[in-house]
C-alpha cells in the first residue's frame, strides 16, 4: 500500500468510495473514513441543479469541512455551457477534485443525453473536459469517470479511446474506468481485461478501475491483474465499510479481520443513522437510512428477517425499534458469517491471513 496523487491532491492509499447517487452524501462518507477510507466522492449532481441551487443542492453541496478533505465533486450534464461554471462553483464549496461522469448507464439519465450517452460523443464531451479544465484546472485536479463504451461496438470502442486520450491530452489528472459497458448497465461480469489494456496503453497516467468489487480481496486482485493505480468501490461500500479496513490489512499482509460482530455493526449503523439525522434532519434520514438498512442487512446471520424489518421503515423511530429489535446486544444470534472472496466462509471471531485470502 502506498500513497497516490491526484493532481496536486495526495491520499493516503489507493482504495477510493466512488459516487454513489443517492447514496455517497456526507454520513455515508464520513462513516467509510471512520473504517478507512481516505479519499471519496460526493453522489453525483447536475451542473443545473447547481447553477440553479435546485432541489437537493443543500444536501448534496453543503460547505466541505475540513473533515470530509480530500473529497470529490462529481458533475454530470450534456452542455458545455453548462458544465464550467458549475465546476467553479464546486471549487468554490470546497471540493478537491472535479470528476466528470461520462459513465452513468441509468436509462433517464442517458435519454436526456448524460452520463454514459456522452461516450457516443467524442466531440462533446471534450469540448466538456476541456471547458471544465479551463475553469478549474488551474487550481484544482479534474478527472473522468468512463465505462469502456456505449457497448461492445468497434464504433464504441473507438469513441471510448478519442475521449481518453484527448481528455489526457487536454491535461485531466486521472481516470476511472468500469469494466462494463453503458448498455451492460449492472449485469453480467466487468471486464478486467479491458482495463488492463487500457492500463499499458495511458502508461504513468493515473487510472483507477472499477466493477465487481464487492470484497477486499476483489480489490488487490484488480490492482494486481491489470495494474491500475487504484480502485474506486462502489456498490460494495455500501452497508460495508469494513471494506476499506479490510483492504488495508490486505495490502500491507496483514491478517484479513473478521467480519463485524453484532455489537460493532450496531454502533456503526448507530453512528451513520445520527449523522444521517444529524445532517438531514429526521424527515429525510428516516427515508434515506431504510436503504442503507438493507443494504446493512446483508452482513447480518439472519438477513432475509433484517432486510424485511428495514424494508418496512418509514420513520426514524421504526429505524431505531429495528435496531433494537435485531442488533441486541444482550440477545444470542447465530456466528456472523461472509465470504471471504475465496468461495470459503469467515466467521466473526476467527482470521486468516492475508496470504491465504490471496489464494
Amino acid at each position: 500500500m502506498r500513497p497516490i496523487s491526484i493532481g496536486n491532491v495526495r491520499i493516503a492509499h489507493p482504495f477510493v468510495q466512488a459516487a454513489l447517487s443517492g447514496y455517497s452524501d456526507l454520513p455515508m462518507r464520513r462513516i467509510a473514513r471512520k473504517y478507512g477510507a481516505a479519499y471519496s466522492l460526493n453522489e453525483v449532481v447536475l451542473d443545473k441543479s447547481v447553477l440553479q441551487k435546485g432541489k437537493g443542492q443543500k444536501r448534496i453541496l453543503t460547505n466541505v469541512e475540513e473533515q470530509d478533505q480530500p473529497v470529490g465533486g462529481q458533475l454530470m450534464g450534456s452542455d458545455p455551457n453548462d458544465f464550467a461554471p458549475a465546476a467553479r462553483m464546486l471549487a468554490d464549496t470546497g471540493y478537491n477534485v472535479i470528476d466528470i461522469n461520462f459513465g452513468c448507464p441509468v436509462r433517464k439519465v442517458l435519454g436526456r443525453c448524460r452520463g454514459g450517452f456522452l461516450l457516443s460523443q467524442p466531440t462533446q464531451a471534450l469540448d466538456i473536459v476541456k471547458r471544465v479544465l479551463d475553469a478549474v484546472g488551474s487550481d484544482i485536479p479534474v478527472t473522468v469517470k468512463m465505462r469502456r463504451g456505449l457497448d461492445d461496438s468497434c464504433e464504441s470502442e473507438r469513441n471510448f479511446f478519442a475521449i481518453l486520450d484527448g481528455a489526457l491530452e487536454a491535461g485531466i489528472s486521472g481516470v476511472t474506468v468500469h469494466g462494463r459497458t453503458v448498455s451492460q448497465r449492472y449485469v453480467g461480469p466487468s471486464k478486467w481485461a479491458f482495463l488492463t489494456r487500457v492500463k499499458r496503453h495511458i502508461g504513468n497516467a493515473l487510472m483507477f478501475g472499477s466493477g465487481d468489487l464487492f470484497t477486499a480481496k476483489a480489490c488487490l486482485d484488480m490492482m494486481t491483474e491489470t495494474g491500475v493505480d487504484g480502485v474506486t468501490i462502489a456498490r460494495g461500500a455500501i452497508g460495508n465499510p469494513w471494506i476499506f479496513r479490510d483492504c488495508i490489512a490486505l495490502a500491507n499482509n496483514e491478517p484479513l479481520p473478521p467480519p463485524p460482530s453484532i455489537i460493532e455493526q450496531r454502533a456503526c449503523i448507530t453512528s451513520h443513522f445520527a449523522e444521517s439525522r444529524n445532517h438531514h434532519g429526521d424527515a429525510i434520514a428516516g427515508r434515506l437510512m431504510r436503504k442503507f438498512g438493507i443494504k446493512y442487512s446483508e452482513l447480518h446471520p439472519l438477513k432475509l428477517e433484517v432486510r424485511g424489518a428495514f424494508i418496512a421503515v418509514k420513520t426514524p423511530d421504526e429505524f431505531q425499534d429495528v435496531l433494537d429489535r435485531w442488533y441486541d446486544p444482550n440477545q444470542s444470534y447465530p456466528p456472523v458469517i461472509r465470504h471471504d472472496g475465496t468461495g470459503d466462509l469467515v466467521a466473526a471471531g476467527a482470521s486468516i491471513t492475508s496470504r491465504e485470502a490471496a489464494g
